[in-house]
């Protein structure tokens, strides 16, 4: 039963990952811990290595359709890829429970905010932290983007390390807010960001994931992967506005059952 159910879960992590490039993270983790029964921090290790090979498997795939901005991809990775051991360190500190709430808390912000502003990145960049935009509507090259997306990429890996996640429910808004990307380059170009972060983060924690079977490993990356075909797909189909509204759905719904299993599981 165990292992029908890591290729199921895994498959709504892949899924999850090509719709909304950040929701495979979030959903990893709540289902290795509360529907494998996995201890949290073999949790954090397995998402870290099945999301990111996921991951960039799925830039692959969406690189055919030239959404993925690989400059500012491996931007964020690079500032990420720095920060995710200061991270992990962080989080195994931490109680397990302390650190599921704040996740849960953490997930539920960043849904709503991407509910209020619709997913989408304004037609002229604003604020102080976002980036000016070049000739085809991309995010410039200059050294102040260069050092906001980087910066973002390092909080980003932060919590990848303390969380477990690959960081695309904060990568996404980092590409829309900070980076001018509409919302389906976003999507994808988190992908491969989120398979650099994953692979320091993955490091940090790997003597945590001692013990796991890895029959199930291998059976929950099957099924991630095969999610994320069908995920990369269903993409293409749907508008930047209804992308933007199931990327806030599936942060706050994780985040509100995290919330419950802490609270009263």
């Amino acid at each position: 039963m165990q292992l029908t159910l890591a290729v199921l879960f895994g498959s709504a992590v892949g899924l999850s990952l090509g719709l909304t490039g950040g929701g495979g993270s979030i959903l990893a983790v709540p289902l290795l811990v509360y529907g494998l029964g996995l201890e949290l921090r073999a949790a954090v290790a397995i998402s870290l290595v099945v999301v990111g090979l996921t991951s960039l498997f799925g830039a692959a795939i969406q690189a055919r359709s030239g959404q993925v901005l690989w400059r500012a991809g491996a931007i964020l990775g690079v500032g990420g890829i720095l920060a995710a051991p200061l991270g992990a360190r962080i989080g195994a500190l931490m109680p397990d429970d302390l650190v599921l709430t704040l996740f849960a808390i953490l997930m539920a912000v960043v849904g709503f905010r991407m509910a209020a502003g619709g997913g989408e990145s304004p037609e002229v960049p604003v604020g102080r932290f976002a980036c000016a935009r070049d000739s085809d509507g991309f995010p410039s090259p200059t050294l102040s983007c260069v050092l906001k997306m980087g910066g973002a990429g390092a909080l980003t890996g932060v919590l990848s390390g303390i969380f477990g996640v690959g960081g695309g429910f904060l990568l996404v808004p980092a590409l829309v807010w900070v980076g001018s990307a509409r919302i389906e380059y976003a999507l994808a170009t988190s992908l491969v960001a989120i398979a650099l972060i994953s692979v320091s983060g993955f490091i940090a924690n790997l003597g945590a994931a001692g013990g796991v079977s890895i029959a199930l490993v291998v059976l929950f990356a099957a099924g991630a992967v095969a999610g994320m075909i069908a995920g990369a797909r269903w993409k293409r189909r749907l508008s930047p506005v209804v992308l933007g509204r199931v990327f806030a759905v599936v942060a706050i719904g994780a985040g509100i059952y995290v919330l419950l299993q802490v609270f009263l599981g």
